[in-house]
Formats: C-alpha cells, structure tokens, sequence
C-alpha cells in the first residue's frame, strides 16, 4: 500500500482559493460593522449634545425666579434674569440663549448685569451650543413654560414645564406715599 505523505498541489491551490473567498467575506463585513460603528457613535455624539443642550436649559429655567423674557426681534432669545444654574460657579447669574440670524447658532450667554447686545467692557461666558437651528421657540404663560427646539434635518425636541410663575410686584403702601395720610412729627416742648 502505498502512503500519502503530503498534500498535493491541487489540494492546496483549492484550501487557498476557498481561504481566499472566507476572508474577503469576513473584510467586507467588518468594513461595514465599522462604518455601522462610525455613523453610530456620530448619532449619539449628536444625540448626547443635544440631550445636553435641553438639559442645561431646563436646569436654567427650573433654578430660576420665573423673570423670563422672550423676544423674537433682530435675534430670538430667551433671557433668564436670576438663575442659581451657573456653569461658571456663579452664585446667581443672568442667562440669554440667543439664536443668531445669520447661521442660525443657538448661543448661550451667562454674566452679572449685562445687556443684549453684550459690549467688550462686560464681562459674559458664551457658549456655542448648536447650529444650523430651525426652530427656537419658548412660550411663557401664567405658571407654564414650553420649549421647542429643531435642528435642521432632525427631529424636533421639547419640554414642558409648570409652576415657573414670575415674581410678584410689591404694591407700595399708598398710606406712606400720599402726603396727607402721612402723620406729621410730634413736637416735644422743650424741658426746662
């Protein structure tokens, strides 16, 4: 009988073609795992900003006394006049989230005593938050706050929120401000 003692060439030339065609299977599906990867980990990278972004408005106006401002003129924005929310380590800050016109970047301004539009000689810490926005809007209404904001090509986020109410006025006590209710000084007679 006669023993084989090695492969021959034929053998060989076939393992290394079906080799071949295993591993050129095995290269494309991990070429696709990794751009299923890559387009993942972008999404939640966007995902995780804009989760943020809500979240450190929402804390803005949760902390806040309830003196919200809107305005929808040259530039839409929000400003929160006293809030304990500051990503700066302010005791308490005045915030305005600022949508500006012309690329739509949602902004986010915090300081002490400033005004819109923010002079060099005022000291502010604005953050860039999102671009590319297609919708900012917050609506204020007696004890309720609603927040919508949509980036382009995406899916529009929000939040509602109750018992933010403004801050009562004072009256002032007209019996201390009308002259003839104000009881006039006593004279004492000199002593002798």
């Amino acid at each position: 009988m006669l023993r084989r003692k090695a492969f021959t060439l034929l053998e060989v030339l076939i393992s290394i073609a079906l080799l071949t065609l295993v591993m050129l299977a095995l290269n494309r599906s991990v070429a696709i795992l990794r751009d299923s990867n890559t387009h993942l980990f972008e999404y939640l990278k966007t995902a995780k900003t804009e989760t943020k972004v809500l979240n450190v408005l929402y804390r803005d106006i949760i902390a806040s006394d309830g003196n919200l401002t809107i305005s929808k003129d040259d530039f839409s924005r929000l400003c929160i006049e006293n809030t304990i929310n500051s990503l700066y380590e302010l005791p308490s800050a005045k915030v305005c989230w600022v949508v500006l016109k012309q690329d739509n970047t949602l902004l986010r301004v915090e300081g002490n005593n400033y005004s819109l539009p923010v002079g060099y000689e005022e000291e502010v810490e604005a953050d860039l938050l999102l671009k590319d926005l297609e919708l900012f809007d917050v609506y204020h209404e007696k004890d309720k706050v609603m927040v919508l904001i949509k980036e382009r090509n995406k899916e529009a986020m929000g939040f509602m929120l109750e018992g933010i109410s403004k801050p009562e006025v004072k009256k002032r006590d007209n019996n201390l401000t009308n002259p003839a209710t104000v009881p006039s000084p006593v004279e004492i007679p000199p002593s002798n």
